[in-house]
């Protein structure tokens, strides 16, 4: 089995996780995907996306793959008078990511993230660990203290 730097990261901290694997389909990077190939309820598998403001500072939002990250929602829980998405050739130098594996854990700088509050209702969630095709599954309060998260409601 691969170790990613956020299996590494959140080892160091010695904070409980378990791994979950799946056959990656390049066609489909889609996280409803991702869940049905772990046969997850898509509603506990996250999916990761990193936006800018209007000074170019990122913001991590963390919310369920089947639904759509509300803008104006997750500029109100920032404190950002708008929000954009950043380009997707820009994931991998801000975040050392890419489409598909981009991980709230162990990104190249710290920025401030937000999680769905949904992922309360979950005993564990999925995320990604870094690379397709892998996934963290553990506790949202855990992740939600170790990335110095905000728990908010940011979907549509």
């Amino acid at each position: 089995m691969v170790k990613t730097n956020a299996m590494r990261l959140l080892g160091a901290a010695k904070i409980e996780f378990s791994v979950r694997e799946y056959p990656v389909d390049e066609e489909d990077l889609s996280g409803t995907h991702a869940a049905e190939m772990m046969g997850l309820d898509p509603d506990c598998v996250f999916k990761t996306l990193v936006t800018k403001n209007g000074s170019g500072e990122c913001r991590v939002f963390v919310i369920p793959v089947a639904y759509e990250l509300d803008l104006k929602k997750c500029a109100v829980a920032s404190g950002d008078k708008r929000l954009e998405m950043i380009p997707m050739k820009d994931l991998l130098p801000l975040t050392g990511y890419i489409r598909g594996g981009c991980s709230p854990v162990g990104m190249k700088k710290k920025f401030p993230t937000y999680i769905d509050e949904t992922a309360t209702l979950c005993d564990t969630i999925c995320v990604s660990a870094g690379q397709r095709g892998v996934q963290l599954e553990l506790s949202p309060e855990d992740l939600a203290r170790y990335v110095e998260a905000e728990f908010c409601d940011l979907i549509v």
